[in-house]
């Protein structure tokens, strides 16, 4: 616990900036603009530093966050329920991967566990940039596989961008 709180405190917006610089970014919202031209889906990654001290200690899991991150970005709120969080929690080099009820559905835990391993295995790695857009078209695949575009491209209901909160 204690290691945790400590990585947590050191942590901070700039450590985000520096392992997502704004080309990183970019291709990270390439990846998946790209993707949702082949599927219905939604994708949305959003990235988070580290956790103020008292959720911490609280402890508020990397799980737990992601469920409220994706509530806040109304990545519930897609027309299909298809919509798909990626978070990050920076500080304990976490993944999480949240996706609405008509994707998850078809997909299902272990699916998304092994991406999240995948994607927390390059993190390790100090492979930001990487990990994150492996995880982007392992993710892309699965929504065109279950939610494939039949026609035009439809809206787009979520940013494409990464979010840093």
């Amino acid at each position: 616990m204690l290691a945790r709180f400590l990585r947590h405190l050191a942590t901070d917006h700039g450590s985000a900036r520096r392992a997502f610089p704004s080309a990183a970014v970019s291709r990270i919202e390439a990846a998946i603009a790209e993707g949702e031209q082949r599927h219905r889906g939604q994708v949305r990654v959003s990235i988070e530093a580290a956790l103020p001290p008292a959720r911490v200690l609280k402890p508020v899991t990397p799980r737990a966050r992601a469920l409220e991150v994706f509530g806040a970005l109304s990545v519930w709120d897609t027309e299909e329920n298809c919509g798909v969080l990626v978070y990050l929690l920076l500080a304990d080099r976490a993944v999480e991967i949240v996706a609405d009820r008509g994707i998850h559905a078809k997909v299902g835990d272990e699916a998304w566990a092994a991406i999240c391993r995948e994607m927390e295995t390059a993190f390790r790695a100090r492979r930001f940039e990487e990990g994150i857009v492996a995880g982007i078209a392992r993710i892309n695949a699965l929504l065109a596989e279950h939610f494939p575009r039949t026609g035009a491209a439809g809206t787009n209901e979520l940013p494409d961008s990464p979010v840093f909160l």
